[in-house]
C-alpha cells in the first residue's frame, strides 16, 4: 500500500509540473507591471503569475499561525481573567 501512495504522490506532482511547465510555454508575451508609478522591466505574464502563486503560498501559513497564537493568547488571557474574578 505505501507503493501504491508514494506512486500517486509521484504521478500528482508529476502532473502538477508538466501543468505549470505548458502554462508557462503558454503565457510568454512580455508585459510591463505598473503600480503606483513603479515599474518593471518587461517580463513574461508567466513570472508574474508565478511569482504571485509562490507569494501568497509563503504568506498564507505565515498568517495562519499568527492568527492560532493571537487565538492561543486570547484564550490564556480570558482564562486567567475568569480565574481572578472566582
Amino acid at each position: 500500500m505505501c507503493r501504491l501512495g508514494r506512486f500517486v504522490l509521484i504521478l500528482t506532482i508529476l502532473i502538477i509540473l508538466f501543468g505549470v511547465g505548458f502554462f508557462v510555454l503558454e503565457n510568454q508575451q512580455e508585459v510591463v507591471l505598473s503600480f503606483l508609478g513603479w515599474g518593471t522591466l518587461p517580463l513574461p505574464v508567466s513570472f508574474f503569475v508565478v511569482l504571485s502563486l509562490i507569494v501568497g503560498m509563503a504568506i498564507g501559513p505565515i498568517l495562519g499561525v499568527l492568527v492560532r497564537q493571537k487565538r492561543r493568547r486570547s484564550t490564556t488571557s480570558n482564562r486567567t481573567k475568569g480565574e481572578r474574578l472566582t
